[in-house]
């Protein structure tokens, strides 16, 4: 395995797990030119059978037993003190120890939180982690309630995240709000604003951005609470599903319909339904960790899961850590500037 990049997978993560999990790292792999290799967690017995029917994912792969799992309705606090020795608890710890890049999982979403920051620990300067999905909103569901420093955080964070997956130079930055004047918002918000500008990081930072901006793209990063994140992302892919549903019924009512899709087959049906389908952006990623570790949906198929492997490729294989420290320590900077100076005040 030392030759290929290894991910460290919670197999029993999930609602649908290990099936989907294994299932989805075999549709994964095919086709893969860059060397991957897995450490699969969880219970040998089950995944095994599966394994036996994918011989390609077999060979790369590594199966370490864990005869604990953590539900998926446990609490975070619970779920830390009896979860050492669990599949997602040892999933992490591989990442720690140095034997994988990235850690990869399905299961319960604040479980794993709690079980990364305390084997994986916070950057310095980063209070709290902050969940980024793949269009790089942040936070979409780990902090309910933050302060305006935590939404800086986010801010350099994010940023950091999208400049080194998604290759750009300088990405813009926008802190969603309900409109774009600046008296709009709670108060929080408008602190946020006012410490983005005072900060005066090297930043492209936009100002205030709506809900609309978050699909129009008006910036290349979105930052807000991890509540109206959750919401947000959870609409987009409700919204995707919708229409795919009202797209398949007008193909499928009348010949007419079924005459324009015989033609759409061709390929342009195809496109559509893939930029539709929200587990083509299913994996969302832990930002602020000594580490790496993609969250992906608990309700998630074997594609979606293939997609979240993807992105822990892609995170494993980009400078994003890097770029993030960079960051951090850019802030910690203007931060003790900031403190010199009122002390002299």
């Amino acid at each position: 395995m030392t030759s290929s990049l290894v991910l460290s997978v919670d197999a029993m993560g999930g609602d649908h797990a290990p099936e989907s999990v294994i299932d989805g790292a075999a549709q994964f792999l095919k086709g893969r030119r860059r060397p991957v290799a897995f450490l699969l967690h969880g219970d040998e017995a089950r995944i095994a059978p599966l394994l036996d029917r994918h011989a390609a994912l077999k060979a790369v792969s590594e199966i370490r037993h864990s005869a604990t799992e953590v539900n998926m309705s446990a609490k975070p606090s619970e779920a830390v003190r009896r979860s050492r020795g669990s599949s997602m608890w040892n999933a992490v710890h591989a990442v720690k120890d140095g034997e994988a890049a990235v850690a990869v999982s399905a299961g319960n979403t604040g479980a794993l939180m709690a079980i990364s920051k305390v084997i994986l620990r916070m950057k310095p300067g980063v209070h709290r982690p902050a969940i980024a999905a793949s269009w790089t909103v942040l936070d979409v569901g780990a902090n309910v309630e933050i302060t305006p420093s935590q939404i800086l955080e986010f801010a350099v964070l994010g940023e950091a995240f999208h400049r080194a997956v998604h290759n750009v130079a300088r990405p813009t930055v926008g802190i969603l709000n309900v409109g774009q004047e600046e008296l709009k918002g709670s108060q929080i918000i408008r602190e946020a604003d006012a410490l983005m500008r005072k900060a005066g990081l090297d930043m492209d930072y936009q100002g205030f951005v709506e809900g609309d901006d978050i699909s129009a793209g008006t910036t290349n990063v979105v930052v807000t609470d991890g509540f109206t994140g959750n919401v947000a992302l959870k609409t987009a892919e409700g919204t995707a599903r919708l229409v795919g549903g009202w797209l398949r019924e007008a193909l499928t009512g009348s010949i007419t319909g079924k005459l324009a899709a015989a033609i759409l087959q061709l390929g342009a049906l195809d496109v559509l339904r893939a930029k539709m389908d929200p587990g083509n952006v299913n994996g969302g990623v832990f930002l602020g960790l000594n580490g790496v570790v993609v969250k992906s949906h608990g309700g998630t198929d074997a594609a979606g899961f293939a997609t979240a492997l993807r992105i822990a490729l892609e995170l494993a294989d980009s400078r994003f850590l890097t770029e993030i420290e960079k960051n951090l320590a850019t802030l910690g900077q203007l931060e003790t500037q900031d403190a010199a100076t009122a002390a002299k005040g």
